[in-house]
C-alpha cells in the first residue's frame, strides 16, 4: 500500500542510482529481506508523520529493520550524502534551463 509519504516511481528513479554512491558499504552479511525503497518508504512514514517507531503500519519493513537502517545510515553520513547530491542535481538543471537564473 502507498502512503503519503512513499517515494513515487519518479522520484526512485532519481534515487536508486544514487544509492551506490552514498550508501555505506554493505557488510558480507546475509541479502536484504527488504529492498532499499521499502525501507526508505518506512523512514520517510516515520519521519512525516512523527509516529513511534514501534507503530510503523504493518505493510511496511518491520519496525527494528527499518530503525536499524535509518541508524547506520544517520550515523554514517548517508542522509547527509543523499541531500548533497540531490540539491546540487537540482542547482544543475536550474542553471541548465531556459527559465533558471542567468
Amino acid at each position: 500500500m502507498a502512503y503519503s509519504s512513499s517515494l513515487t516511481d519518479a522520484e526512485w528513479d532519481i534515487l536508486e542510482p544514487l544509492l551506490p554512491e552514498v550508501l555505506p558499504p554493505k557488510h558480507k552479511t546475509r541479502p536484504l529481506s527488504w529492498s532499499y525503497r521499502a525501507l526508505i518508504d518506512g523512514i520517510l512514514y516515520r519521519l512525516k508523520n512523527g509516529c513511534n517507531w514501534e507503530d510503523l503500519p504493518k505493510d511496511l519493513p518491520p519496525y527494528s529493520t527499518v530503525y536499524w537502517h535509518y541508524k547506520q545510515w544517520r550515523e554514517a553520513g548517508t542522509i547527509e550524502k543523499l541531500t548533497t547530491v540531490l540539491h546540487e542535481q537540482v542547482r544543475t538543471q536550474v542553471k541548465k534551463s531556459p527559465n533558471g537564473p542567468d
